[in-house]
């Protein structure tokens, strides 16, 4: 039996608390078991000097684990002093992108920054998760302000591990399961059922084509139940179809 006496296929508890900082345009922390993110988006009315597309924004991220989240302190760090957060924080943003429409922006950056409270595995996917719900607040702001017209979302994203381990398949993996697993997957998603990013890796032993159709399925089911959640909380959010 997994910790907490959950089945193979069940997530950990989730909770998602909105507006937890009074500054951000948009704010959330989420709570995956033990795994503590705070999310937060800030609006910025200028965009990348690159970014040669006139009336259209831009999304980008950052990701950092504080000093004490883990067993052990680790040292405060700029997401982009280290290799891991700079790849993290790369995924955050790209998925991110997946869910909003960004000709529809207008010239302005939307900055979610991840902070990584405490760590039992899985912040990635909730920072993911979290960073999302944070994303569609600070739209609904800008829209309350009657700076946008339109909340530019175009689907929910949310993301979920799923691990492979003497051929027992684990989904939601916290720290131990992620340890011990032969196989570590992570898999980005929208509502659509649509995947957006998946990764993967083979670190103890490889995986059959049928084992990966497997991960993904249960992939699937977890991603619809995060899914719900975010509907719960900014569903009212989205264009009336």
């Amino acid at each position: 039996m997994r910790a907490e006496e959950r089945s193979y296929n069940e997530l950990r508890p989730v909770s998602i608390q909105t507006q937890v900082n009074c500054w951000a345009e948009g704010s959330a922390q989420i709570s995956m078991g033990k795994t503590k993110v705070l999310c937060t988006a800030s609006v910025s009315e200028t965009t990348p000097q690159w970014l040669n597309k006139p009336g259209h924004g831009w999304l980008t991220a950052e990701y950092a684990m504080l000093p004490r989240s883990g067993d052990f302190r680790v040292n405060r760090e700029r997401a982009f002093n280290s290799g891991r957060s700079q790849e993290i924080s790369r995924l955050i943003g790209r998925s991110l992108r997946a869910g909003v429409d960004l000709s529809k922006l207008g010239e302005r950056q939307i900055y979610i920054d991840c902070d990584v409270l405490q760590a039992d595995g899985g912040t990635r996917t909730a920072s993911i998760t979290g960073g999302f719900i944070a994303l569609a607040l600070a739209l609904k702001n800008l829209k309350d302000q009657y700076i946008i017209k339109n909340i530019p979302l175009k689907n929910y994203v949310c993301a979920v591990s799923v691990g492979l381990n003497n051929s027992q398949l684990y989904v939601d993996l916290d720290s131990k399961e992620d340890k011990s697993c032969e196989t570590d997957m992570n898999f980005v998603m929208n509502d659509q059922s649509n995947f957006i990013e998946i990764q993967g890796t083979a670190e103890k032993q490889s995986f059959t084509k049928d084992q990966m159709l497997e991960m993904m399925n249960l992939a699937h089911k977890a991603g619809l139940a995060l899914i719900q959640k975010q509907k719960e909380l900014v569903g009212g959010f989205f264009p009336k179809s």
